[in-house]
């Protein structure tokens, strides 16, 4: 009697690696900051380097035109914008935020329409208030009602003390927000709007023939900065959500209540320089590393070698160091054929649950599939009932 061949389940295999960090170093010198609010977060774990009254509700200023376009760009990905659409430059819209004011501003004329792409770098480089009301007019029909919206939106998003009530960070008692929800409003947009946070990092912006620097004073001489977003108020003082990206790590740094433009540049660099003090290279693989060996499904060969090709390095912190796990991820079983140098799956660098990096893996060895159909049979039963 025939051997009747089993089916074969197909499932995501999951195995947690032995791979070993060195030891732990020594744990940096503490840190002290002039900034009375600051923050100092990974941008892809989220894990918090340092804090200083980073829960404490501050006035914002233009740091909260992050907020702002979290609005804007949701709208562009959901297909209700797009960066060719025309706003009107109201009569508030120019006379509280445009020439008239004194403040921030583009330039934008009175009753004239703008795209959508132009004003979106003038809040983003230029902090253009008269390009903040437009936008909150052209979406909401008001600005009081988009600023409402905001602060629904910032609710679902966690965000649970910041309240605006406005689209322009100018001064109102009730416009709060945390550095530590600044510093997620940056890692929210970093992450989610790739195609837009380009705009944070360009040096200067002309428009109706005038041109204005970018107001990031980490852009013109701190290695690695590619934004974020500056603010001030007189009551506020000097603040900055700042975005700085090295070696692979990004770190995502906000300070609040400096007392000068100079104090703020200083401020920032120091917890920056810190912060990135801290990470140690570590060689986790060499290429053509084994990672591991993954079980064949009808093959000549009950196992195969999973290689990385590349080197993996990896930036860590002390504590990163002692906490990092370092899983393995492919759909199996896998099935013979199998050519050398397949990409079957990937090691994972976990830190509190969140990949840190990620690096694809290969087989290091060709499978030929088996003509035995005793061999099929026994790898479907081993597979069924132990997985493998």
């Amino acid at each position: 009697m025939p051997v009747k061949q089993l089916s074969l389940l197909t499932f995501v295999l999951m195995a947690l690696l032995s791979w070993v960090p060195p030891a732990s170093a020594q744990e940096p010198v503490p840190l002290e900051t002039k900034a009375k609010e600051a923050i100092l977060m990974d941008a892809q774990t989220g894990s918090i380097f340092y804090e200083k009254s980073a829960d404490e509700q501050i006035e914002p200023a233009s740091m909260s035109k992050l907020m702002t376009m979290v609005m804007v760009f949701e709208a562009l990905k959901a297909g209700k914008l797009t960066l060719d659409q025309e706003f009107l430059i109201s009569e508030d819209a120019w006379r509280r935020g445009g020439a008239p004011s004194g403040g921030s501003t583009m330039y934008a004329e009175l009753n004239s329409r703008v795209k959508l792409s132009d004003l979106i770098q003038g809040i983003v480089i230029q902090s253009a208030n008269d390009g903040c009301i437009a936008v909150a007019e052209g979406m909401a029909g008001s600005e009081p009602v988009f600023a409402e919206q905001m602060t629904r939106r910032a609710r679902e998003l966690g965000l649970t003390q910041a309240v605006f009530k406005n689209a322009t960070g100018l001064p109102d008692p009730e416009h709060k927000m945390s550095v530590r929800e600044l510093a997620l409003l940056a890692q929210y947009i970093i992450k989610n709007f790739p195609e837009y946070y380009k705009y944070y990092g360009q040096e200067a912006f002309t428009w109706n023939k005038i041109t204005q620097n970018n107001r990031n004073p980490l852009l013109k001489d701190y290695a690695g900065a590619d934004g974020m977003k500056t603010g001030y108020t007189k009551a506020a003082g000097y603040g900055l959500v700042g975005s700085v990206i090295r070696d692979g790590r990004r770190l995502i740094l906000v300070v609040a209540g400096l007392t000068s433009l100079n104090e703020r540049k200083q401020e920032a660099e120091k917890i920056l320089d810190w912060g990135f003090k801290q990470f140690k290279p570590v060689v986790a693989y060499a290429a053509n590393d084994r990672v591991a060996k993954a079980r064949v499904w009808g093959g000549d060969k009950s196992h195969v070698d999973l290689l990385v090709t590349q080197d993996v390095k990896l930036l860590l912190s002390p504590s990163e160091q002692s906490s990092i796990e370092v899983k393995l991820a492919y759909v199996g079983p896998l099935r013979a054929p199998i050519k050398q140098g397949e990409n079957i799956g990937k090691v994972r660098f976990l830190v509190n649950g969140r990949v840190l990096q990620e690096v694809p893996v290969e087989t290091g060895e060709a499978v030929v599939a088996t003509d035995s159909m005793w061999q099929k049979a026994w790898d479907s039963v081993v597979y069924m009932v132990f997985g493998g």
